[in-house]
């Protein structure tokens, strides 16, 4: 299976990378929509797209309001869009105004209250993290891998999340800033390296690939990649239209 990141920073977009959005093409399935969201159409395969939102904050959901244009490129019979109800109801209210955005792009919205059952027999399962306005990460699991999605959290080897994505095969996290930035990370309410090397040693997942990264850090390793890799080997930074089979 192949998970392609089309959008890798946070807050805003830079020269170099989008804000985050990533897709199973197999699936049908996104996490977050960020303005890497308009790459999504060179990789869908089918009519379906599942888009779950790990919270409202503008850099994940905008991409929302690009639909119209993906749908025009690439054949949408149904989108459907799961999110936490209040998050869902911001959107609707705020985003698609018709001050802001006159026109809503079809799409359902589901309250994401339980497990979920997504395509080639997997179940997505979701949990809480601590983000102002309130986030959540998201894992799935199919018969023979798994894979969990981590943003927006102070990241913490003794975080309740830590069990959640026990064991899987790749984690996807985000690491916005490098250690000597630390204090920036605790007052924005955002990780840096160290702490997020350690809960994938801690939760001993097969592979870490990080994300939501800074867009005004050095774009060739804005977090200090060897001091994650020197807690966790199997560390890897995430880059625009990076491909990650698992």
């Amino acid at each position: 299976m192949k998970l392609v990141l089309l959008g890798t920073t946070g807050y805003h977009p830079s020269e170099d990378r989008h804000t985050p959005c990533m897709l199973l093409p197999d699936c049908g399935m996104m996490f977050d929509a960020g303005t890497g969201i308009f790459r999504a159409p060179r990789y869908l395969k089918n009519g379906l797209l599942m888009i779950f939102l790990s919270h409202a904050h503008a850099d994940h959901v905008i991409g929302l309001t690009y639909l119209l244009n993906i749908a025009r490129l690439h054949r949408l019979d149904r989108v459907v869009v799961y999110g936490e109800p209040d998050k869902l109801a911001a959107i609707n209210q705020h985003l698609f105004s018709e001050l802001l955005f006159p026109k809503k792009p079809p799409m359902e919205m589901r309250p994401l209250e339980r497990d979920v059952e997504v395509p080639q027999g997997g179940r997505l399962t979701h949990f809480r993290l601590e983000h102002p306005g309130g986030s959540i990460g998201f894992r799935v699991d199919w018969p023979d891998r798994s894979l969990a999605y981590v943003t927006d959290v102070t990241a913490a080897p003794g975080a309740e999340y830590v069990e959640r994505i026990r064991g899987v095969n790749l984690l996807v996290h985000e690491c916005y800033f490098p250690d000597t930035h630390a204090d920036w990370a605790r007052r924005t309410f955002h990780s840096w390296t160290t702490p997020v090397a350690q809960v994938a040693r801690r939760a001993a997942v097969g592979r870490l690939v990080l994300v939501h990264l800074n867009p005004l850090g050095d774009a060739r390793d804005p977090v200090g990649l060897e001091t994650a890799r020197s807690i966790f080997p199997r560390t890897e930074l995430g880059h625009d239209l990076m491909e990650i089979d698992f």
